[in-house]
């Protein structure tokens, strides 16, 4: 094996040995590095693994691999192969590989510790004990089937199936009335600043983020399309987006800088409406007051002033200089502040994906035809059970038509 080869005695298994990497070929030393070997099945794949930690250089790193691709049984991994492995051998499910995923790209403290507590499997233990409800009310209802000459134990059956079923569907029904928590902290909060030409949304943009990400000019118009920075606010993961100035124009580029700055308005989680010193009553356009719960008023160039001295505004909005500074500390403590009312995520695993929400919705859905459904009708309530099974088997990736069998077996000795 490559091992040996290259690295001498296999060591220990999990124990760190100073090694020699050499060339597999020439004999040619490539580096002094650590090798540690993991034997199936204590290691990250489930499989034999070997690591080696070698000095990081580019040209170490790329000499080590170019020896390796000279062994027959070697060659580079695929993107996502040692986790797709890891999930083949059952070593991880599909949400802890998504969590793993999300940790990698994690940005923020926030991130960090959704997609941890994901990659450890919070959420795999949720919905797999949901998965096994199922599977126990399902079993209890087709056990009403088999039982279906003895009236009592039948009915008996089928209530307790029925029980477990509504407890499933309060717990499911709670878990997606979230607003989106997870996700949003998972994709960061959408913050657009928004307002007429000229109130100095480019500037402000650019002192959120510390560098020039936008163009800023006097002439209106210079912003046509959105731009985005990343920042990171008490741990959490902010987007803020600098939009078209607001206004009617016949240009045609910027009308359409302005239909995307409206669209892009309206699936944000809070919107920036900034305007200056010279408003002295700032309000919203027609088109924007249906967002009013989730909008910021800020007037800007409070420099401007004539005797210099800040104005009073009402407690929901905010003054600042973007050419100063001032009021700006305010601003993004406040920005932190909504983002964290907005993302705040409690004990229970928060729902981070698209995906497992829609195959939630569907579990719900089956869980709902089945308390609605006629109870009489036995075989479809238990193809209802089987389908919402099925769902959230989707989620992790565990989907085994046999486990309902296997329920009813070993709960009801059922084999004469």
């Amino acid at each position: 094996m490559a091992l040996t080869v290259m690295a001498g005695k296999r060591p220990k298994p999990r124990e760190a040995v100073g090694r020699k990497i050499v060339h597999p070929t020439s004999g040619e030393l490539l580096d002094r590095g650590v090798v540690i070997w993991f034997p199936a099945p204590k290691s990250f794949t489930g499989e034999d693994v070997v690591e080696l930690h070698l000095h990081g250089s580019v040209a170490v790193v790329r000499a080590v691999l170019a020896a390796l691709g000279e062994l027959p049984e070697c060659r580079m991994a695929e993107p996502g192969e040692f986790a797709r492995r890891a999930f083949d051998n059952g070593k991880i499910d599909l949400t802890q590989a998504e969590g793993l995923a999300d940790l990698i790209d994690a940005e923020t403290e926030g991130q960090r510790r959704q997609a941890l507590r994901q990659a450890q499997g919070a959420l795999s233990s949720l919905y797999e004990s949901w998965r096994q409800s199922l599977i126990e009310a399902a079993g209890l209802v087709e056990a009403s089937i088999d039982f279906s000459d003895e009236a009592d134990i039948a009915s008996d059956a089928f209530a307790q199936g029925r029980a477990i079923v509504q407890d499933l569907e309060r717990g499911i029904g709670r878990h997606l009335a979230d607003e989106h928590r997870g996700e949003i902290l998972r994709s960061g909060f959408q913050v657009v600043l928004a307002g007429p030409p000229n109130v100095g949304k480019s500037s402000l943009l650019n002192s959120l983020a510390r560098r020039e990400a936008a163009i800023v000019s006097e002439e209106a118009g210079t912003t046509r399309d959105v731009i985005e920075v990343r920042l990171d606010l008490a741990g959490l993961p902010v987007v803020v987006s600098d939009t078209a100035g607001i206004r009617a124009t016949e240009v045609a580029v910027e009308r359409e800088g302005i239909r995307r700055s409206l669209a892009r308005v309206s699936d944000a989680d809070l919107v920036i409406w900034l305007t200056d010193i010279h408003v002295p009553e700032p309000s919203l356009p027609e088109a924007l007051r249906a967002l009013a719960d989730r909008t910021l008023v800020v007037v800007n160039k409070t420099d401007l002033t004539r005797d210099g001295a800040q104005p009073v505004l009402p407690d929901d909005m905010i003054a600042i200089s973007v050419k100063t500074g001032a009021g700006l500390d305010v601003l993004t403590t406040r920005l932190a502040g909504i983002a964290q009312e907005r993302i705040s995520l409690g004990d229970a695993p928060a729902l981070t994906q698209d995906r497992h929400r829609r195959l939630l919705e569907q579990a719900l859905e089956d869980l709902h035809a089945f308390l609605l459904g006629d109870p009489n009708q036995t075989e479809l309530r238990a193809e209802d059970l089987r389908r919402a099974a099925v769902a959230i088997g989707r989620i992790t990736g565990r989907i085994d038509v046999e486990d309902i069998l296997d329920q009813v077996f070993s709960r009801f000795c059922i084999g004469k």
